[in-house]
């Protein structure tokens, strides 16, 4: 906790032991007549995991422009302790423009130690032509300075996070104009993250991030040394980043101790004792009016009648519980039954210049097949979903099923959309059986409301195009659908109604998502594009982690016992079939594993304790160093200075190297550990 800071305003002077970061009290906020927040108040702490919930429209992304002090409240105080610094990541970034390589633009986020280290360069180049005390003093204090800021880190500390996010180590010096938005806003995420603000607020970080890059965010933000306020769609990504949820409801602010799966248990439990209380209070009044209304013409009961009056007036109204947006049941209309066979690729080659995306790759998808195609972005995913849709070019055979009708969903088909028809009209030349008022409640599923469903398509942004592009999608009569990210642009109650779209669906689909919580609800076998084939497991998400993280641990153990390719007396076994023969081997197999896996780790932990030696001789000899550098003698004599102000660079640069090696086998070890007690 921070202590020694403390708000002092007009009305308020909160206590300097345990200090909140930011106090919202008892705020208004309005959009023209409509108020956004009404007497709202919240109390950040340090070191907080927030997930910042609402429905759409609620007023998530305001509240964080509030925080940010881009907007301002009409009533009521936000006030920070002291200098605290706040970073806001939001999807307007994207405005920003640079011919700088990306690793320069994330480096911009050190400015302080970039401008420092230029003037290091500048007196160095002094030194070399003059022994003044004055200059070398200067000198001394800079690079003091610098040392504090952690100066000769910052770019392999940029690098790491860089690639964390994705990146390849050729990228870094790619022009920043060169990228894509997705990509862009990854080096705009990366730049924020290392400027450590004492409050990082993030807003939709996830949207444009592929799997991997979502499971290291989670990693990295676990140990982000701060407070971190979330607004997401992935319900798997809350769950495992925050341990307190807000919710923007009826105007106010709701906090819930707990991550997302706790809040909806405590919701529901909120909501049932709001509406009990909602619905006695109403039967109260209405007691109270015939009451009034029957004795208040009476002279032996108007005083009585009159009580009742003022109380009814003093009553502090309970609200009527917000069931939140309409929920619908979508009827699919399919036209024509398949055959048991949709599609089939035989001997597929496709490539793009020298980057092959697959090679003599094969499938087969089969009437009934809900299949999730996942993995890291650049693997071709989308590319595959447009060869099973034969709408890209690529050699081998493609052999579409009998009687398959096919919708496909992607960023491409919005120019598909009329321009001048409204959102009802566009749905309605889907040939579909709906009436106006059930369209339009599909479009309120769609975050759609009131008159915009008469809005012309031609005037909507490109994430409401998208939206209205997927609706088209799903009220077809197609019995085979293709669906690219396609909650990209929802939010938790629209991606539950396409969780239940698709449950209830009886065609097959094929989805690409990133979005680990709406795969894992909807697929019942994944695809992901290794090695230029296309691997396919039968089974649930949750089955297919539980197989890759047995499978990594089996590796580890065999490679650390010797065992190679050439050696093994086993065939290598697919997915599929370790889905099924797990327990008939796991008595006998894994307890020679697990011993594997325990020499492998003895192994790791010498290595980890030679390392951990390794680390402390090296901040021994920076000790030794800088003693040398704060003495005066060192400065009476330039050659001894300009040595020893070299030593300790490179024994610095090494001490660097060696943490990151230090720190990268204490995690292995530790995953290590778990995997052998799991």
């Amino acid at each position: 906790m921070y202590k020694g800071k403390s708000f002092q305003g007009e009305k308020h002077n909160f206590a300097t032991f345990y200090v909140m970061l930011i106090a919202i009290n008892h705020i208004t906020f309005e959009f023209g007549a409509h108020a956004i927040f009404k007497d709202a108040s919240w109390h950040i702490m340090p070191n907080e995991r927030i997930g910042l919930i609402g429905i759409n429209g609620a007023g998530k992304s305001t509240l964080l422009r509030i925080i940010n002090q881009e907007y301002s409240v009409s009533e009521g105080t936000v006030e920070r302790a002291g200098d605290v610094s706040v970073g806001f990541f939001n999807q307007d970034l994207l405005s920003f423009e640079s011919d700088d390589s990306i690793l320069h633009v994330a480096m911009t986020a050190f400015e302080k130690a970039l401008a420092l280290e230029k003037e290091l360069e500048t007196i160095t180049q002094k030194l070399s032509h003059s022994q003044d005390e004055k200059i070398l003093m200067q000198y001394s204090d800079k690079l003091h300075e610098y040392e504090a800021l952690d100066g000769y880190n910052i770019q392999h500390r940029t690098e790491a996070l860089l690639e964390g996010l994705g990146f390849s180590t050729a990228d870094l010096q790619r022009p920043y104009n060169e990228f894509s938005g997705g990509w862009r806003m990854r080096v705009l995420l990366a730049r924020m993250m290392l400027q450590q603000p004492e409050v990082l607020m993030l807003d939709e970080p996830t949207n444009h991030l592929d799997l991997p890059s979502i499971e290291w965010l989670e990693r990295y933000l676990q140990r982000y040394q701060g407070t971190v306020i979330i607004t997401s769609h992935d319900r798997y990504f809350l769950d495992r980043m925050v341990t307190k949820i807000v919710e923007v409801y009826q105007q106010q602010l709701i906090p819930y101790s707990g991550n997302y799966s706790f809040y909806q248990q405590e919701k529901a439990l909120r909501t049932e004792q709001q509406q009990r209380a909602y619905e006695n209070q109403q039967e109260y009044i209405r007691q109270q009016e015939r009451f009034i209304e029957r004795f208040r013409a009476k002279a032996t009961k108007a005083a009585q009648a009159q009580s009742a009056m003022k109380r009814l007036e003093r009553l502090d109204r309970i609200e009527e519980v917000d069931s939140g947006p309409n929920k619908i049941r979508i009827r699919f209309n399919i036209g024509i039954t398949p055959g048991k066979i949709l599609c089939t690729l035989l001997d597929i080659h496709k490539q793009f210049g020298e980057h092959i995306i697959l090679d003599h790759a094969k499938a087969e998808i089969n009437r009934g097949d809900k299949i999730a195609l996942i993995g890291a972005n650049g693997k071709g995913k989308s590319t595959l979903l447009r060869v099973i849709a034969g709408t890209e070019k690529f050699q081998g055979k493609r052999i579409p099923g009998h009687n398959v009708e096919t919708s496909f969903y992607a960023q491409h088909q919005l120019e598909a959309l009329n321009l001048n028809n409204d959102l009802v009209t566009e749905l309605q030349h889907c040939g579909s059986s709906y009436t106006e008022q059930e369209l339009r409640t599909l479009l309120g599923c769609f975050l759609f409301s009131g008159d915009d469903v008469f809005k012309k398509i031609k005037v909507l942004s490109g994430g409401e195009k998208a939206r209205v592009a997927l609706a088209k999608t799903i009220i077809s009569k197609a019995n085979f659908l293709l669906l690219d990210e396609p909650t990209n642009h929802l939010d938790i109650n629209s991606v539950e109604m396409l969780i239940d779209a698709l449950n209830q669906y009886e065609g097959s689909y094929v989805l690409v998502s990133h979005d680990r919580y709406f795969v894992s609800k909807t697929a019942n076998k994944i695809w992901e594009i290794g090695d230029h084939q296309i691997k396919e497991f039968v089974g649930t998400y949750e089955e297919w982690e539980e197989w890759k993280k047995r499978n990594t641990s089996n590796n580890i153990a065999a490679k650390s016992a010797g065992l190679s390719p050439e050696n093994k007396k086993e065939k290598e076994r697919t997915p599929v079939s370790d889905t099924v023969n797990d327990k008939k081997i796991a008595n006998g197999k894994n307890k020679a594993i697990n011993k594997e896996a325990q020499r492998a780790w003895e192994k790791q932990k010498k290595r980890f304790e030679q390392l951990e030696s390794s680390l402390n001789k090296l901040k021994e000899e920076k000790s030794r160093l800088e003693a040398a550098l704060a003495h005066p003698d060192t400065y009476a004599n330039k050659e001894k200075f300009l040595t020893t102000e070299k030593e300790y660079q490179q024994i610095t640069q090494k001490l660097n190297l060696a943490n990151a090696d230090y720190e990268s086998a204490f995690e292995k070890m530790m995953q290590m550990e778990t995997e052998i007690t799991a």
